[in-house]
C-alpha cells in the first residue's frame, strides 16, 4: 500500500456502493475483484480499495506517481458528478488556496520550464504526445483531461533577456467543489512531474 495515502481512504471508499462511485466519476467497478478501473491522463489505471492497491490496468505500464495514486483515491471518493464548469482559474482561487499555495505548498511548474529550457516548439511537441489539445493562452498552452471529470490546462511564456520563461497550471473551475487544495496540489505535482520527464 502506497504510505501517502492513508488506510482510511481506501476504507472509506470500499464501503461506497460501486454504482454510486462509477456515476460520480465515470469509471468502470469489477464487481467480482471490487476493482475500479478510470481514465487517468492517457492511461488506464486500477484502485483496489480492499486491498488498498492502486495501479497501471497494463503492467507494462510504469506506476503512477505517488501524489497522482493520492489524486485518484480522493477523486473517487469526492468526485460529485457535476460536469466542467469551462472555465479556468489559479490554485489561489480555489476555495483556502490563497494561503496554502506557498512556501513547500507552491506549484512545481519550474520543473516544466526546467525541462524545456525556453523551446516552445519541445513543449508543443511533449503536450501532443501526451494527448493534449491546444488552447490559445500564453505563448503555447495545451488543455489535458486528466480524468473524465477533471480538465486542467497548461500554460507556457517563451522567456528573453529580462524575464525567463514561465509555466502554469490552471485548472476548471468546478473542482474545487470537490477536492480539497492539498489534493489540488497532488494533483499539479503529479502534472509538473510528468510533463517535465523526458520520457514515461
Amino acid at each position: 500500500m502506497p504510505e501517502l495515502i492513508d488506510r482510511v481512504f481506501f476504507q472509506q471508499l470500499a464501503a461506497m456502493p460501486a454504482e454510486d462511485v462509477c456515476r460520480r466519476t465515470a469509471c468502470t467497478c469489477d464487481g467480482r475483484e471490487r476493482a475500479y478501473t478510470i481514465t487517468l491522463w492517457d492511461r488506464l489505471y486500477r484502485v483496489q480499495p480492499e486491498l488498498q492497491r492502486v495501479g497501471p490496468a497494463d503492467p507494462a505500464i510504469a506506476p503512477l506517481h505517488p501524489y497522482l495514486e493520492l489524486f485518484l483515491v480522493h477523486y473517487l471518493l469526492r468526485a460529485n458528478g457535476m460536469e466542467a464548469a469551462g472555465h479556468w482559474i489559479s490554485e489561489k482561487d480555489i476555495p483556502g488556496g490563497a494561503t496554502f499555495f506557498r512556501g513547500p505548498h507552491a506549484i512545481p511548474s519550474d520543473l516544466i520550464t526546467a525541462r524545456f529550457n525556453n523551446d516552445i516548439e519541445r513543449f508543443n511537441r511533449r503536450c501532443e504526445q501526451l494527448q493534449g489539445v491546444p488552447l490559445s493562452l500564453a505563448d503555447a498552452s495545451w488543455r489535458f483531461a486528466i480524468t473524465p471529470r477533471i480538465p486542467v490546462a497548461v500554460l507556457y511564456w517563451q522567456g528573453d533577456d529580462e524575464f525567463p520563461a514561465e509555466a502554469k497550471v490552471l485548472f476548471d473551475a468546478a473542482i474545487g467543489s470537490f477536492l480539497a487544495a492539498d489534493v489540488v496540489f497532488a494533483l499539479a505535482v503529479g502534472i509538473c512531474d510528468r510533463l517535465g520527464r523526458e520520457r514515461d
